[in-house]
């Protein structure tokens, strides 16, 4: 259960001074994410603040926050960004850093930078859900002989049927390799040397013909409903959401999932900075990340978040196993690496732009 106390101390600590109604301003992805902020983060902070919250979708907020800064016009205040895009913008001067120790600490009293786990705090951005990447295939087309490996998604002979994919270097090129036999722990590596890249691009030729792009979250779980692809790649909160609100008939493959965290990160021109700051503590307190999970399948940035899991919105199913963080889905699971993004995403996005538009 969420300590309704500890938030609410939270909450004073943050609030203090803050004596008239203020707002912030917070730019988010829409669709399952925005609506299990609304309920875990801003309901609750205006409650305890007074301070109003205005959510506004994107289908990557770090695209807004980038051309407002550039134009001179900030209106946003709060930005839920890609991990890799905020180290990215942090190292470009757009954002304001963030003194960990200024955050809240963890249920247990660990010091903030102690409790978020590895790579959740960076200088400019604060780490709040890990999301997983993951295949997710219509259970009637394959009701005999389920596939269940990342191989057996470009295994068109087994499991015939088109397939959907993101349209993004990062959410895919892995996904050609760890087919081809490459484990996890050398997916970068891999994908560091031109002969690697070059096995990526190969494996990918095998299924080129019979690939639906997709570049919204909302797509892959509509293309599956319609029957347009029997298996596709999707954010796991996505398939969550359609199999338990929507009774479709979806599973999901873990083996070869992509996790990437999100984090809040505020730019240096935020109309409203101190009320960007107060939300963004309030949010990433250990009892606001794991009420998060009341309301979709991501997992907490924080440590002791994990023991404060409880059970989904519809009060039956335990969210604990449809982490993407849990261990029985990490066994061959890929992490985003900002750093090796930050080195080669300009080379690697030119050239899968040119793969995608060749014969």
């Amino acid at each position: 259960m969420i300590s309704i106390r500890n938030t609410t101390i939270l909450a004073c600590l943050l609030c203090t001074g803050t004596a008239h109604a203020q707002e912030v301003n917070v730019v988010t992805w829409g669709g399952a994410i925005e609506a299990s902020q609304v309920e875990a983060y801003n309901k609750p902070f205006t409650k305890a603040t007074g301070i109003r919250v205005t959510t506004l979708a994107a289908d990557d907020p770090s695209t807004p926050l980038k051309a407002q800064v550039e134009a001179g016009n900030v209106t946003g205040d709060v930005f839920d960004v890609a991990l890799a895009d905020a180290v990215r913008l942090c190292d470009e001067g757009m954002l304001l850093e963030i003194d960990p120790a200024k955050l809240p600490p963890g249920a247990d009293g660990t010091p903030a930078d102690r409790d978020f786990i590895d790579g959740a705090l960076q200088d400019c951005a604060v780490g709040n859900i890990v999301a997983g990447t993951v295949i997710a295939y219509d259970k009637t087309k394959f009701p005999d002989t389920p596939p269940k490996t990342v191989a057996d998604f470009f295994d068109m002979k087994t499991y015939p049927g088109k397939r959907a994919l993101a349209k993004s270097v990062r959410r895919t090129l892995y996904l050609a390799l760890m087919a081809d036999g490459v484990p996890a722990s050398e997916v970068y590596d891999q994908l560091a040397t031109a002969e690697g890249v070059d096995r990526a691009f190969a494996k990918l030729d095998t299924i080129k013909s019979e690939v639906i792009w997709w570049e919204a979250g909302a797509q892959p779980p509509q293309l599956l409903a319609d029957g347009e692809v029997a298996m596709t790649t999707a954010y796991n909160g996505r398939i969550f959401d359609a199999i338990i609100n929507e009774g479709k008939p979806f599973e999901v493959i873990w083996d070869g999932q992509y996790l990437e965290m999100n984090a809040f990160a505020v730019p240096k021109d935020a109309p409203n900075l101190k009320e960007a700051l107060e939300y963004v503590k309030f949010a990433t307190a250990p009892e606001q990340l794991a009420g998060q999970a009341r309301y979709i399948s991501y997992g907490p940035a924080r440590k002791s978040s994990t023991p404060l899991l409880g059970l989904y919105k519809d009060d039956k199913t335990e969210m604990s196993s449809h982490m993407p963080t849990a261990p029985e889905h990490m066994a061959n699971a890929v992490m985003d690496s900002p750093e090796f993004w930050a080195d080669h995403d300009i080379e690697l996005t030119e050239r899968f732009n040119r793969w995608l538009v060749t014969n």
